[in-house]
Order: C-alpha cells, then sequence, then structure tokens
C-alpha cells in the first residue's frame, strides 16, 4: 500500500534540486533529497501517475506498483535500495538509495586504458546482481549502460548498482509473458519478434554490453531504430578485427554464447559466473614481470568507449532510448488482437460458408424435387385438361343429343296428342254408335239373344258402318 504524502510540503524530505537532476526514463525524473531528520540524502524518483485511462501521459498504476513492489523485494549491496515511497496528486515518489557515482561507461571512459581483468571485476559485479534477480525469477529487462552506476567512482574498485526496475517483472512459471519494450540497442531477439520472455533476456543484454565495454562499439546498432532491430533479428554482428585485435578469445566466446539467439544455448545467470573467461580473470592482477610489449597488448584503449558514451549521450533520446515503446507495445497488441478477430473472423466465415453451402445443397435438392414434383403435376394437369376437353365434347354431343331427344319428344308428344285426340274422336263415335244401337233396340223391341247380339256386333264390326245402318 502506497503511503500517501504531499512531499513539497511534506516536512520529513527537502529537495535538492540544484545538486542533482536527471531523468529517468519518459515519465519519470530523479532530483536528489535530504530526510530532515537524519540529514541522509537519497535520489527521490518522480514517476508522473496516468491521470485517466484514456490519456496516453504517464505511467499506469499497476505498472508503478509493480516496481514497488520488486524494490520492496530486494536488498543486495550490486542492486539500488528502496528506503521509502510517497505518493502526491500527480506523481508517486520512490525515495532511493543515492548512487552518486556516475554511470560505469562514463568512468570508465576517462580511464586512459582498461585491461581485462579490470572489465570484468565490473561484469563479474553486474553478474552478481542479476543472479540475486534471477535467483527470485524476477528479470530487469532494461540491463544497459544507463542502468549501471556506481556508488562512488573515488574508490579503487567501485561497486556497482543496478537501477531502474520501471520494466522489471517477476516471471511465474506456466504463465506466458510477452511485450515490446526496453532500449532497442540492448533488447533480445524474442522481444524484438514479439515471443514469450524470460530471465534469458537480461543475458543477451549482458552480451551486448560486454561488447561495448571491449571495443568501444556498440554490435547491432544501426542508422535507425528499424536498422538496429533487424539486426538483431537477424543475429547480424561480427568481431571485427579493428575492435577486437587485443581481445582474448575466451572473452569473445563469452560474448558470442551470451548473444545466442536461441534462449536454451544462450548463458544462464550461473553459467556466466563460471565461465572460463570470468574465473580466470577474477582477483588476477597484471605481472610486473611481464614485458611491456605484452602488458600494452592485453591494454583495452578506452578512446572508442568514451567517443560511444559521448555519442550516446548526445543522441538521447533517439538512440538510446524507446520513446514510444508503451505506444509501440500497444499497438503490437492491438495488431495481435485484431490478428486473433481475423483468426476468429475466418473461423466463423469458414463456418458460414459451410452453412450456405449445405443452405445451398439442400436448395438443389430442393428445386430438383420441386422440378420433379412440378414435372408430375404439370403431366396431371395436362392429362385433367385432356379428360376435360374429353367431357366437354362428351358434354356438347349430349346436349346435342338432348336437343334431338328433345325435338323427337315433342314430334312424339304431338303425334301421340294426334293420336290422344283421333282416339277421343273414335271414342266419342263409338260412344255416340253405341248409343244409336241401344236406342234402335229399344224401339224394336225385340228381344235377342246373346249369340244374336253378339253376332250382330260381329257384323257391325266386319262391315262397315254405313251399310249396317242401311242393312238395318
Amino acid at each position: 500500500v502506497l503511503k500517501l504524502c504531499f512531499l513539497k510540503n511534506c516536512d520529513l524530505y527537502e529537495l535538492i534540486n540544484e545538486l542533482f537532476s536527471a531523468p529517468c526514463g519518459q515519465f519519470a525524473i530523479v532530483k536528489q533529497c535530504r530526510e530532515k531528520s537524519t540529514g541522509l540524502e537519497f535520489a527521490a524518483k518522480f514517476i508522473k501517475k496516468r491521470q485517466s485511462m484514456a490519456s496516453s501521459r504517464g505511467v499506469r498504476r499497476e505498472e508503478i506498483e509493480r516496481e514497488v513492489d520488486i524494490l520492496q523485494q530486494i536488498q543486495h549491496p550490486n542492486i539500488v535500495t528502496l528506503h521509502d515511497v510517497y505518493e502526491n496528486r500527480t506523481d508517486v515518489v520512490l525515495i532511493l538509495e543515492l548512487v552518486s557515482g556516475g554511470e560505469l561507461f562514463d568512468f570508465l571512459a576517462q580511464k586512459e586504458s582498461l585491461s581485462e581483468e579490470e572489465a570484468t571485476q565490473f561484469i563479474k559485479q553486474i553478474l552478481e546482481g542479476v543472479n540475486y534477480l534471477h535467483a527470485r525469477k524476477i528479470a530487469h529487462f532494461d540491463l544497459k549502460p544507463e542502468n549501471i552506476m556506481l556508488l562512488d567512482k573515488n574508490v579503487p574498485l567501485p561497486r556497482i548498482k543496478l537501477i531502474d526496475f520501471g520494466l522489471a517483472h517477476k516471471i511465474e512459471a506456466g504463465v506466458e509473458f510477452k511485450n515490446i519494450f526496453g532500449t532497442p540497442e540492448f533488447v533480445a531477439p524474442e522481444i524484438v519478434n514479439y515471443e514469450p520472455l524470460g530471465l534469458e533476456a537480461d543475458m543477451w543484454s549482458i552480451g551486448v554490453i560486454t561488447y561495448i565495454l571491449l571495443s568501444g562499439a556498440s554490435p547491432f546498432l544501426g542508422e535507425t531504430k528499424q536498422d538496429t532491430l533487424r539486426n538483431i533479428s537477424a543475429i547480424n554482428y561480427e568481431f571485427d578485427e579493428e575492435f577486437f585485435c587485443h581481445t582474448s578469445e575466451p572473452a569473445k566466446k563469452f560474448i558470442s554464447q551470451l548473444l545466442e539467439k536461441d534462449k536454451k544455448k544462450r548463458l544462464t545467470i550461473q553459467d556466466a559466473l563460471n565461465h572460463p573467461w570470468i574465473k580466470s580473470n577474477e582477483h588476477k592482477e597484471e605481472s610486473k614481470a611481464q614485458e611491456p610489449k605484452k602488458r600494452e597488448r592485453r591494454q583495452l584503449k578506452t578512446k572508442r568507449l568514451r567517443e560511444y558514451t559521448i555519442k550516446s549521450h548526445s543522441s538521447m533520446p533517439p538512440n538510446n532510448t524507446y520513446v514510444n515503446f508503451e505506444r509501440f507495445a500497444q499497438v503490437v497488441e492491438d495488431i495481435d488482437q485484431m490478428e486473433s478477430s481475423f483468426v476468429s473472423l475466418a473461423a466463423a466465415h469458414d463456418s458460414l460458408q459451410e452453412d450456405i453451402d449445405a443452405m445451398v445443397s439442400i436448395y438443389n435438392e430442393k428445386e430438383a424435387w420441386y422440378k420433379e414434383e412440378s414435372e408430375g403435376v404439370r403431366h396431371e394437369l395436362s392429362q385433367i385438361r385432356y379428360e376435360f376437353r374429353k367431357v366437354e365434347a362428351f358434354k356438347r354431343s349430349l346436349q346435342d343429343d338432348m336437343q334431338v331427344f328433345s325435338s323427337s319428344l315433342g314430334a312424339v308428344s304431338s303425334r301421340y296428342q294426334e293420336r290422344q285426340n283421333h282416339f277421343d274422336a273414335l271414342r266419342t263415335e263409338l260412344s255416340n254408335e253405341l248409343k244409336w244401337v241401344q236406342e234402335v233396340m229399344g224401339y224394336i223391341g225385340v228381344t235377342c239373344d246373346i249369340t244374336t247380339y253378339k253376332d250382330l256386333l260381329t257384323g257391325y264390326e266386319t262391315v262397315s258402318r254405313p251399310s249396317v245402318r242401311r242393312s238395318i
């Protein structure tokens, strides 16, 4: 939990701006301060807080807390010590051990020459500090000359202090960690290629630092940051004879085993501490019995190292600071998310395409079925139309027959009526005749037997009526 205290108005410390003030990263500055109660001097690292999620200015709180958490776990002679933490409205202030001896490279560049034995004494201190970190699974991720300071340069063998843990991370087993950060000149290939990161990245940086320390030249530095990153990714470096003519083979092997692209083949911190080059030069002094010429050959000229430090300081931030590392990391993260989205979209597209193909297949099936059914219906419809035309023709024929029958029936009815009329006339006539006969019979008063009467009637039927009448 961070303590809350407005440092400028606080009675605990007073700032000594006129004595010491230096930039530290993109959103931090270090100033010298004094603890009033003890008079002890410290370094106050002011870290600008990000005020909102939308802002790109300042450092996110979780990143500040991560740096504080790591510093609180560290206590080693070769690593800067955290004394206290305060916070005001705009900044979090880390009260750190005052490291006033300046940068290691600046100190060495002021020397006329440097022996490999002296170089290994400083490299060994760096390794011991890193060994302490790696034993606790902490990766610094920003090892470079600016972050390798001297506690006090006015002593025979100044003590190395590793500083600036703003990018440090705890490496957890089974947790993949990727990021784009650090200083391009010193970052490992796995950072450039956005691959999983581990403690090995620090070992690569130590290899670059050792290369520069022994030669005064930077192994991968190009005209632009892009050139530098391409050189790192391609492991494009060599031991130029101009720079390494006085460097021993074990030293070159030490560097080449650290500048190994394959992380598994790269030296670990324990491998580096036990390397023959480090071991052979440990506490070793120049033999006074050696010939001056030989001693001259073993000395590394620092002229190029001095030129390098002047150039690197004058070129900050373009060559030595990843000014836009945070934005670049965000862009890479966005690209990664976009790639994931594109993969998901492609998968969705493939799935949709499969659904479309299935739908088209079903449609083609249905279309074929519908065509077949339609053909059957069309045939049936044609048959029905044919039958309908037959029925229509039969109906017309039946109507004609009915008309003919109706006409015939009318004629028959007419003839029947005619016959009925004729029959009625005959019946009337017969009735009249019978009536006449009865009258005649009544007149003559003769009773005729049945036979005679029948004969009479038979004669009446056989003889024409007028003749019967006349005969009668």
